[in-house]
């Protein structure tokens, strides 16, 4: 049960949830008009008395007045999206979302441009994996409607070269090999990421699967680059070369 607060509290938090269930201290600091220390006495009672849930550092969530406090959690996706700005749901996350694996992902996988000291988190007992890419690299988004809120995930084609390029944020390269036996994919948008990416171990590696599968994508010969990768980082660098990719087998991938 919700504690009594004063009525300027309340009309705040009216406020803030015209904009969003979520917001910063700087929103709040910015609605209110009050000073800083203020500010942090009001929040400090408000969270006390189960109105409002701390997300992270400066980060809240107004609860629903039905909702206990240490009860109630958001989406899980909603929850990553705030956590740095900007992000995309991605890797096994993504994966998952599309249907692309069976596996359910105790992590949930956060893309972003953006610095953040902590990468790793745990809100409302959920654990989340922030990853940093270079800009060229964050391209490919859906976007996503979940309580009232914008959210972005990788499409399914974005997704797959980010596993080729980070296998060990999806389970490794078995993973993708049978998210693209099973998977509906736009082999065009295949090539065009291809080259967005730039990336030479993504493009061997998905050369390699994609021959393996049937899957006809037209792969940028200028992309296989020179130096030998091994198909699976994640795995111990043991096994055949295939010298017309420069890719290192080092991984079985069969029925």
């Amino acid at each position: 049960m919700k504690r009594g607060v004063g009525k300027s509290s309340v009309e705040l938090l009216h406020k803030l949830r015209r904009k969003s269930p979520i917001f910063t201290f700087r929103d709040a600091l910015e609605v209110s008009g009050y000073n800083k220390d203020y500010l942090k006495l009001v929040l400090h009672k408000l969270e006390k008395g189960g109105w409002i849930e701390r997300i992270e550092k400066s980060k809240y969530v107004i609860l629903p007045l039905e909702a206990e406090k240490g009860k109630y959690t958001l989406h899980e996706f909603v929850v990553g999206s705030v956590l740095v700005d900007p992000s995309a749901i991605a890797y096994r996350s993504a994966l998952h979302y599309h249907g692309l694996t069976e596996q359910i992902p105790s992590t949930i996988f956060i893309q972003t441009t953006s610095r953040k000291k902590r990468r790793e988190l745990i809100v409302f007992g959920t654990k989340y994996k922030i990853v940093r890419v270079v800009k060229r690299k964050f391209f490919g988004l859906d976007p996503l409607w979940i309580e009232e809120l914008k959210v972005h995930v990788t499409d399914r084609e974005k997704t797959i070269l980010d596993c080729l390029d980070r296998p060990q944020y999806c389970g490794g390269i078995i993973e993708v090999y049978n998210a693209l036996r099973e998977g509906d994919f736009d082999v065009v948008k295949f090539s065009e990421y291809l080259k967005r990416l730039s990336s030479g171990a993504v493009t061997k590696r998905l050369t390699y699967l994609a021959e393996l599968t049937g899957l006809d994508v037209r792969i940028p010969s200028c992309l296989i680059k020179k130096g030998i990768v091994s198909l699976d980082p994640t795995m111990p660098k043991k096994g055949k070369t295939d010298h017309r990719l420069k890719l290192l087998i080092n991984v079985e991938l069969g029925e």
